[in-house]
């Protein structure tokens, strides 16, 4: 599990240091917010399929883990199976967790065709998902001049990721993320953060005045277009 004390933005500040030599801030951010997704995906999967299997919430991702490729080799893997991607609408091989494959890393048996695997995997398994990973280019020369320089690099980068748990982190973890990370590419491109999405406090009060009188209603959604920055709940 994580480290405690280590949030997310720290783990993400990490991950920048891992990619920071290997290219500019707009394609790290890319890879690291892409990274992030996937474990996001990975760990909710883990703990949806513990929950469907044993009725209960797992202690660790490991004890998810385990439970998860236990229910996969039981007679009834198939109809388990269906029943998980009804509730996730996606499905991941249990070799294709972020947790085995972080195993895979630790025991420098990682190659990157796994997580691309993992990535095709989700994007297909509903149009929901479709092109997800589409701007996280596995094989870019970016990251490194090699097969294994590239896949190293990934790999380290899966490696930092381990330094949080996202699932017990409070708050819009993806948001926050997208949000800590843009202005980081911002500030390292020498631009105002204006220019590439709304900072969190004027988004609030903006989306306050839009649902101003409708706080009665269930379900309404305030987008902004420019940045696909989405509030869910003006009250909240």
């Amino acid at each position: 599990m994580a480290e405690e004390g280590k949030d997310l933005l720290q783990v993400l500040w990490n991950g920048a240091d891992v990619l920071r030599g290997k290219m500019d801030a707009n394609e790290y951010k890319t890879y690291l917010l892409g990274l992030v997704f996937y474990k996001y995906l990975s760990d909710s999967y883990l703990v949806k399929a513990y929950d469907l299997f044993e009725n209960g919430s797992p202690d660790n991702l490991e004890e998810a883990q385990r439970v998860y490729e236990e229910a996969m080799d039981s007679e009834d893997a198939k109809d388990f199976l269906a029943e998980l991607k009804d509730s996730a609408h996606y499905t991941l091989d249990p070799d294709m967790t972020y947790i085995s494959i972080l195993h895979a890393v630790k025991n420098n048996s990682f190659h990157r065709e796994k997580l691309q695997a993992a990535f095709n995997r989700i994007e297909e398994s509903d149009e929901l998902f479709n092109g997800l990973f589409a701007d996280v280019d596995l094989y870019s020369n970016r990251l490194g001049t090699s097969d294994q320089k590239q896949s190293a690099t990934i790999a380290e980068v899966i490696r930092v990721l381990e330094g949080v748990d996202i699932l017990r982190t409070k708050g819009d973890i993806l948001g926050d993320a997208y949000e800590y990370m843009i202005g980081k590419f911002a500030s390292e491109t020498g631009k105002k953060a204006g220019e590439f999405y709304t900072p969190h406090g004027p988004a609030q009060i903006l989306c306050r005045i839009a649902m101003a009188g409708q706080e009665e209603k269930k379900g309404l959604q305030v987008y902004e277009i420019k940045t696909r920055y989405l509030i869910q709940n003006a009250a909240a």
